[in-house]
């Protein structure tokens, strides 16, 4: 349970429930790139112009929740692909102390985010907009329990949400590829538990399928729009772990290029051995 990893809070912007529009260059992108180059104050900029003009848009303050939650995973140091890759650092954290006031502005925001969409679904049950911004809650809720409050069980319970969400997105938008990710880190992170850990696990309805896991990741890292990012960073993790050293720089190497403000990724890559 404790190698949940649940992926935080980027989106497509949506139009309607079939119809899932990308704005480049628009604040919501924009964001975006900030997010990704721990930009924070910028990042929550531009999140704050997107609601402005579309305060009906459940993304834009989902988007905002997700600027919170990695400002404080990057503030208490969470970020760290090593990290992630090996099991026993992960789990010999030590007592984090999080700040009330970003735990406030981030619930004040997901709370915000699950009225708008509650309110789309109300006038259109099939909003795959509305769908995907619950399942970015869930999951987002599920890393604060996970990677800050260490509430391993609550964590679980939020993903299994997320899950099931993203796949009620997926039936109703199979090409919002973002929407992918959640299934593949969970499949992926607790495929590498304990065997009897994995089967009690499958009795939750978790999902432990490694190589399904692994799939999921690949088509949000070649197909994605603002998740591709953070799936190729959780292949970096898979590579590290399986010992392909080189194919781990390489994803590092190109994620460097891209975010350039970001110095996780060549920190990271420097220390592959």
């Amino acid at each position: 349970m404790s190698a949940i990893i649940l992926l935080a809070g980027l989106a497509y912007p949506a139009s309607a429930a079939d119809s899932i529009t990308v704005h480049p260059q628009s604040p919501l992108d924009l964001g975006y790139v900030d997010l990704y180059n721990l930009d924070f104050p910028a990042a929550h900029s531009q999140f704050a112009s997107w609601m402005q003009t579309h305060p009906n848009d459940p993304l834009g303050s989902a988007s905002d929740a997700a600027a919170f939650l990695f400002g404080e995973f990057e503030r208490l140091s969470i970020i760290d692909v090593q990290l992630f890759a090996d099991q026993s650092r992960f789990d010999s954290r030590g007592k984090l102390t999080p700040d009330p006031a970003v735990r406030k502005a981030f619930e004040d925001r997901a709370d915000q985010t699950n009225r708008l969409a509650d309110a789309a679904l109300a006038r259109n049950p099939k909003d795959a907009n509305a769908l995907y911004a619950k399942t970015l809650v869930c999951g987002m809720r599920s890393d604060y329990a996970l990677m800050i409050d260490k509430r391993d069980v609550q964590a679980l319970s939020y993903s299994k949400q997320a899950s099931a969400l993203s796949k009620q997105t997926l039936s109703i938008n199979p090409t919002l590829y973002d929407a992918y990710l959640a299934s593949g880190v969970e499949n992926y992170m607790l495929s590498l538990k304990w065997a009897p850990i994995r089967w009690m696990l499958s009795w939750t309805g978790a999902g432990t399928d490694r190589e399904e896991g692994l799939r999921l990741l690949r088509v949000t890292a070649s197909q994605g729009h603002y998740l591709a990012p953070f799936a190729r960073m959780m292949l970096a993790v898979a590579a590290i772990r399986d010992g392909h050293s080189q194919q781990a720089r390489d994803i590092l190497t190109a994620l460097a290029h891209e975010f350039p403000r970001n110095s996780l990724y060549t920190r990271e890559r420097d220390r592959i051995r």
